[in-house]
């Protein structure tokens, strides 16, 4: 049984209207079948619909975090390697003879 709504379920849109490889937009996240078929949902469709254009939304944030995690973990490998440091226990001295001006 549907529950009573004195409200519209609102869009999701953001005015972005281009798409992914997916097909999916990129400022809402429907899908092509989504944004066209919009007005002819019930609101509980529209509800679920935008239960799922969040669950994607943060999928996607979450996949930008992780390749730029990805992307910091490699640089800083990167980073290490040219430093080269020396891994031998062993810790540079300073000599102790002082050098003659001449």
């Amino acid at each position: 049984m549907e529950q009573l709504s004195f409200f519209s379920v609102p869009s999701p849109c953001i005015g972005v209207c281009q798409s992914d490889a997916k097909g999916y937009c990129l400022g809402c996240f429907r899908s092509r079948d989504e944004r066209f078929n919009w007005m002819s949902y019930t609101d509980l469709q529209k509800q679920d619909i935008n239960r799922l254009c969040k669950q994607r939304r943060k999928r996607k944030q979450y996949a930008l975090y992780k390749a730029s995690m990805q992307q910091r973990q490699a640089l800083q490998s990167s980073v290490n390697i040219q430093l080269d440091f020396a891994d031998d226990g062993e810790t540079p001295q300073a000599s102790s003879t002082p050098k003659a001006d001449d």
